[in-house]
């Protein structure tokens, strides 16, 4: 039974769902969890959290102080998103379900894995069919595709477009500037396609950028 587990059989668990969802976020393209010091946070949090609630577990005297104590301790680094919060979150949950119950921190995991997974099988498929479950945007951290079109007429496929971010019309110029930015090269490569071939079209300039 999985209430059954040893210590150090829910440390290993602990650990391995943390490195699985952060590879996880790494497939869907979230980028800011594949640097080393990500790797170790997703792996150390859980952990931290099981053994906070193990050692107060029962102790009331304890429970209080170590509440006071760790009411100071502060991320010293700004947080990049509310999603980037949330997953913190979830790994000290993670960790303090663990020493609850291992049932239930083997249904956060699942839990916080559809949800990464599904959503992006979900944009996919919607995708396919001409539609999009949510538009991306500079703070996400993701690699970004960007765009930068200018246009001697107001372009409509350009400004119906999702991955529109940002326009502006120079009156003095009598131009239109457009930026987009795009998940993948493929995406922004068909679009520039559609596009370039467009007689209204004056210049175009793409750029990646690692948030």
């Amino acid at each position: 039974m999985l209430n059954d587990l040893s210590p150090i059989h829910i440390v290993i668990f602990l650990s391995l769902s943390g490195i699985i969802l952060r590879s996880s976020l790494s497939l869907v393209g979230q980028n800011w969890v594949r640097t080393y010091h990500f790797l170790g946070t997703f792996i150390l949090l859980p952990n931290i959290a099981y053994i906070i609630t193990t050692v107060i577990a029962g102790d009331i005297a304890l429970s209080l102080g170590m509440i006071g104590a760790l009411s100071i301790v502060r991320f010293r680094h700004p947080v990049r998103s509310n999603f980037e919060l949330t997953m913190y979150f979830a790994l000290l949950t993670l960790g303090i379900a663990a020493g609850v119950s291992a049932k239930l921190a083997l249904l956060l995991l699942t839990i916080v894995l559809v949800t990464i997974l599904g959503v992006e099988i979900f944009q996919r498929v919607l995708k396919y069919f001409k539609f999009e479950l949510y538009q991306l945007s500079f703070n996400e951290g993701i690699a970004t595709n960007v765009l930068e079109v200018s246009t001697r007429k107001k372009n409509i496929l350009i400004q119906d477009s999702l991955n529109l971010v940002e326009s502006f019309y120079s009156k003095s110029d009598n131009q239109y500037w457009y930026k987009l930015v795009f998940k993948t090269k493929d995406d922004l490569n068909k679009f520039l396609q559609e596009i370039s071939e467009d007689e209204n079209t004056i210049t175009y300039k793409t750029s990646s950028l690692v948030n």
